[in-house]
């Protein structure tokens, strides 16, 4: 019979068993939790009739001798599981106590008898949800529900079966591991975990197998570690392995529960394969005019390693080009790309012959004994024929001229051939772009440069020119050289002063004294340098006021031949001086310096050097001057502005009186424009009259007519009446029209044609003999309502 079939018939048969059993001695399977303090079987007496010696000799007796009880996980069946039984010894057996239930799972999964204190189990527990329960009992009276026991708790433990399988909570796994590892070589390390209870039983241990992944890879049964089993195995042969592995509960034995997981392992590449070229012989054609650096070509070596290990560095071992070519490793393809490092000349040497060699540049020492990890091959190159352009002589020329050379005379010589097998003709030219001026010609067939035009050293000292060389054969094939000339100097220029031409003396100078130093400069330029010579003209010679001094750095002092020179008596002396240099031949010049006689401060400061500073009131300074002149300009300012005013003040009063309502005539000569013309006079009147507010003053204009000056009239008496004479002047002044205020006209604004009003011109009425009525105007509203009040008053004073 099998172990799992004896291990399910002793549970259905023996469990029920061994529960009653421990229920009936519970003493040998429960430790002592609470004690009740009860009577021997039978004895009538109390504690308290108990001598002492019996109070300390007897030992009291349990009444609860539990403190927990067990039940198996997962146990199902038609009727409830008993867990357990409760008892106590106060429990006389005629059903007055009454047992009480409370905790986890009380009333729910654990249901308690409470005439028998049996507890069983409603429920399916699974151990891995919660593993124990703690409940609390109490035995209280049936009747009175008065507690005979303090509660006691006591723990209820679910025991573990083995109904979880192990799991890899980690899995699936992958793992690396060098190729070429020798047998035991450690991999990785997987873990599996078991819900079961450890601790009880064998449901927990696990063990550990390989199902496939032999030979390659082994794992260890108790810690789960993977090994390689199996040695040399090659990354380029293959790469990647796929290993499953096994937990199982129980121990591993028959009947445990197992669970799988994937581990992936992945060779990792080591340099254990040397670079192979794929070819032993390379051919390559290149032109004779490639410029250095170009590629000409590419070779590989291939190797069977990946990443590092298959970096390879290439290099020219031997040959007649080693010194022609070089050969370098490009990184993103591992190939070696042959370069030029030097001119190729077909007509010089046709073909070279190269060996290159592959090697790695990482190299695992512990596959040395594989062998060389490096390989070579031959590489030839033929050079081929192609058009060359001309070659000068040199890379560049340097030629001299002096300045005063001849017209088409020959400055030098460039020269040229062409380096081709064929050999063609060369015709010269010069590229104006470097000679804009056109100073210089060129023979185009034998090179010689002639000057085309003077040369002036002092203008410009060199000349950069460049001179072109073409192929009469091929055009297209041009070169082109520096050609540098340099103008030689020639003593063509006369010395001069360096600086001004003017000096003073002062008037208090000494005799001897030193009045100015003068510097000649040469725009020649002599080997030796410069060297002057100063003299004074022949009719100069025995100068009476002053004499020359030669220095050492080439400059020359004017000295005083004495003392007491005067503005007054000569202001100005000029001293005419020859300056000569040592060219071949000499050049001079003469040169006139000015002197000036100057009034000059005890320190000898010149202060003023004209004649007419003497009539200069002294002390009088230039801030003295600008004083005297802002007052003059301000005066004149006060003049114009006081002129101003007093023009203000004849102009003829204006009249504001409201209440004076005589007509004021003006000359008026233009009808004006009326509504269409808006240039001529100010309408605003007559498009907004609401908008003037407050008072238009009249313009008032002085009348043309010339009043008449009246007669003098004789003394009035004293015996004449003073109201008489104010009368006959009230008079006067009515009928004097120049006398203010001046008759004026206001200008209204034109009503148009087809206006009801008719013109409001008073001038018009005043030539008419008839009579108008001027009552019409109260008619038109408020705003004429004045202007008829005038009009009826004036009517009614001519009746009268």
């Amino acid at each position: 019979m099998m172990p799992e079939r004896l291990t399910e018939m002793f549970m259905d048969t023996w469990a029920p068993l061994v529960i009653l059993w421990i229920t009936a001695f519970p003493s040998m399977y429960m430790a002592p939790m609470n004690h009740s303090h009860v009577l021997p079987s039978g004895s009538s007496r109390g504690l308290n009739e108990l001598s002492e010696e019996q109070r300390v000799l007897n030992r009291s007796k349990r009444g609860w001798v539990w403190n927990q009880m067990f039940v198996l996980e997962e146990f199902s069946g038609p009727e409830p599981i008993l867990v357990g039984r409760l008892h106590t010894d106060l429990d006389p057996g005629i059903s007055k106590i009454k047992y009480i239930l409370s905790g986890d799972g009380a009333g729910t999964i654990f249901v308690i008898n409470d005439k028998t204190g049996d507890i069983h189990a409603m429920k399916r527990l699974d151990r891995e949800e919660k593993a124990e329960y703690t409940l609390t009992a109490q035995a209280v009276d049936r009747d009175t529900n008065k507690p005979l026991e303090p509660p006691s708790e006591f723990i209820i433990k679910v025991q573990d079966i083995n109904d979880n399988p192990p799991e890899f909570v980690d899995g699936p796994y992958h793992a690396t591991v060098p190729e070429m590892s020798i047998v035991g070589t450690y991999v990785t390390k997987v873990t599996a975990t078991d819900a079961d209870d450890p601790v009880y039983g064998n449901s927990a241990k696990l063990v550990y197998s390989i199902l496939e992944g032999q030979p390659y890879f082994s794992v260890e049964p108790h810690t789960a570690i993977i090994k390689t089993a199996l040695s040399n195995m090659d990354r380029e042969a293959k790469e990647e392995y796929t290993v499953v592995i096994q937990a199982k509960d129980m121990g591993g034995h028959m009947g445990g529960l197992s669970g799988t997981t994937t581990v992936t392992i992945t060779l990792t590449d080591v340099n254990d394969n040397p670079p192979k070229f794929a070819q032993s012989l390379y051919h390559f054609s290149v032109l004779e005019d490639i410029s250095i650096g170009e590629p000409i070509g590419r070779v590989k070596a291939n190797d069977l390693d990946i990443g590092e290990n298959a970096k390879s560095s290439y290099d020219v071992i031997e040959g007649d080009g080693v010194d022609i070519f070089e050969i370098t490793s490009d990184s993103q393809t591992q190939e070696g790309i042959i370069r030029l490092r030097k001119p190729l000349d077909f007509e010089t040497k046709r073909s070279y012959t190269l060996k290159v060699e592959a090697s790695n540049v990482h190299i695992d020492p512990r596959f040395i004994s594989v062998g060389p990890f490096k390989d070579t091959a031959t590489v030839k190159i033929v050079i081929e024929d192609a058009d060359e352009p001309p070659i000068f002589s040199s890379p560049s020329y340097l030629l001299e001229v002096h300045e005063n050379a001849a017209i088409n005379s020959v400055i030098g010589q460039v020269t040229a051939h062409d380096p081709d097998v064929s050999s063609s003709s060369i015709r010269f030219s010069i590229d104006r772009n470097t000679d804009l001026e056109r100073q210089f010609n060129i023979n185009t067939q034998d090179g010689r440069i002639t000057l085309a035009t003077p040369l002036d050293r002092e203008t410009s000292t060199w000349h950069n020119i460049t001179i072109v060389a073409t192929e009469d054969r091929n055009p297209s094939q041009i070169s082109r050289v520096p050609v540098a000339i340099k103008v030689l100097d020639v003593n063509d220029n006369a010395p001069e002063l360096a600086s001004g031409n003017e000096a003073y003396l002062c008037e208090n100078g000494k005799t001897g004294k030193v009045i100015h130093t003068m510097r000649a400069i040469d725009k020649d330029d002599p080997k030796n340098g410069h060297y002057f010579v100063y003299n004074l003209p022949q009719e100069m010679a025995n100068n009476p006021n002053f004499t020359i001094e030669k220095n050492q750095d080439n400059t020359l002092n004017i000295l005083t031949k004495h003392n007491g020179f005067s503005r007054q008596k000569q202001e100005v002396y000029f001293l005419p001086v020859i300056i000569s240099d040592s060219g071949n031949p000499p050049m001079s010049s003469t040169s006139t310096l000015t002197i000036k006689v100057c009034g000059c401060s005890n320190e000898g400061i010149a202060q003023s050097c004209n004649a007419e500073a003497y009539v200069l009131p002294i002390g009088l300074s230039m801030g003295a001057l600008i004083a005297i002149l802002a007052c003059i300009i301000l005066l004149l300012v006060i003049v114009v502005l006081f002129v101003t005013l007093r023009r203000h003040k004849n102009e003829p009063l204006i009249i504001k009186d409201d209440e004076d309502v005589r007509e004021n005539i003006i000359r008026y000569d233009d009808e004006g424009g009326g509504e269409e013309d808006t240039e001529a006079f100010d309408i605003a009147t007559l498009q907004n009259p609401d908008g003037i507010n407050g008072f238009l003053p009249r313009k008032d204009i002085k009348p043309d007519l010339q009043f008449m000056p009246r007669q003098g009239l004789a003394p009035v008496p004293n015996g004449v009446d003073v109201d008489e004479f104010i009368n006959v002047r009230l008079h006067e002044a009515d009928n004097d029209p120049t006398a203010p205020p001046y008759d004026s006209i206001q200008i209204y604004g034109y009503e148009g044609r087809g206006s009801v009003a008719g013109s409001l011109s008073s001038l018009e009425s005043s030539t008419s003999d008839s009579d108008q009525n001027f009552d019409y105007l109260s008619e038109w509203g408020p705003r004429f309502k004045r202007l008829g009040e005038l009009y009826s008053v004036g009517e009614s004073d001519k009746e009268t």
